[in-house]
């Protein structure tokens, strides 16, 4: 187990970025096309093609999945994941040729690095290009070079977030999350409630967010907009669109399990599951395990063997 969801057979990864602009993105390339759901809970989303993975649609399956940075501008990287699927022939057959379906999702992460470097088409080919089945690296690299967690100040109080990924096995059954973690709120543990990357005092102690919300409930606050947590879950267990679409709901249930407070006005949170396989398993079971490992990726996205996240 390499503790990644590319433990889930058939699900390769890649990741390019740009270090001084920090900034960059992350593709999720299944190995045959993926049935796949969304679940949208934040007020403030930046996507492409999540419309055609409603359960009524007639496009059943995808062929890559985006990640990315750049804000609406990075939504332009997909059109290099389209390049790379078409020249090996992958797509929604249309007759006359192959169209690559990618949904799309974006972080905010103009503010850190270069607001005018955004992850483009050449990038995300590049990206496509380094996918590999063991890919491990978590932190700040792919989409997440450029995330932040904890801005109820703005940048200047927050710590950097990242990449997290976790995944589970029982016999040929898999699971696997990764979490694109650019938060407004707080990350903590969700055993003991410790927060640990978030908003900051000057002296470096955490301000604890959702308890100066619960303090200040009427005061101004103008807090900053630019967040979003992005998720992707899979597994080698086959479902339909309905299925899959209700196992990205349950999946939900892991961001407000580390993150605190989610899911709120100033994010875009989103989770996408995609199953790529043939085993059998429970949409209930899946869906609840799913939402663990989201919680536990989180984590994993803001602090790795025990070390903290860096300040920013």
């Amino acid at each position: 187990m390499l503790n990644s969801i590319c433990d889930v057979p058939g699900i390769r990864l890649g990741h390019a970025h740009d270090l001084v602009a920090r900034t960059g993105c992350t593709v999720i390339l299944p190995a045959t096309p993926a049935v796949a759901g969304v679940d949208v809970r934040g007020s403030a989303p930046g996507t492409r093609e999540l419309e055609l993975l409603r359960p009524v649609r007639l496009v059943q399956a995808i062929h890559g999945l985006l990640l990315t940075g750049g804000s609406a501008f990075g939504l332009d990287a997909a059109g290099g994941v389209q390049k790379y699927l078409e020249e090996r022939g992958l797509g929604f057959d249309v007759g006359v040729t192959k169209v690559p379906i990618v949904p799309a999702a974006v972080i905010f992460d103009l503010a850190i690095g270069s607001a005018h470097v955004r992850p483009d088409a050449e990038m995300a080919y590049q990206a496509c290009l380094s996918a590999s089945a063991n890919e491990t690296r978590q932190g700040a690299i792919g989409a997440g070079c450029g995330a932040t967690v904890g801005k109820l100040h703005g940048m200047v109080s927050s710590m950097a977030g990242g990449i997290g990924m976790a995944s589970w096995r029982k016999g040929d059954l898999a699971i696997g999350a990764l979490a694109v973690v650019n938060a407004f709120g707080d990350v903590v543990d969700q055993k003991t409630g410790k927060i640990l990357a978030g908003a900051r005092h000057e002296d470096g102690s955490f301000i604890d967010t959702l308890a100066h919300l619960k303090n200040f409930p009427v005061a101004p606050f103008s807090p900053w907009s630019g967040n979003t947590t992005l998720v992707a879950v899979a597994t080698n267990a086959a479902f339909n669109k309905e299925e899959i679409t209700k196992i990205a709901q349950m999946a939900q249930d892991g961001l407000p399990k580390a993150i605190r407070p989610t899911h709120t006005p100033y994010d875009g949170d989103i989770v996408f599951a995609l199953s790529v396989g043939t085993e059998r398993a429970d949409v209930m079971a899946v869906g609840a395990i799913a939402a663990e490992l989201v919680a536990e990726g989180i984590v994993k996205a803001v602090g790795w063997g025990g070390t903290l996240a860096f300040a920013c």
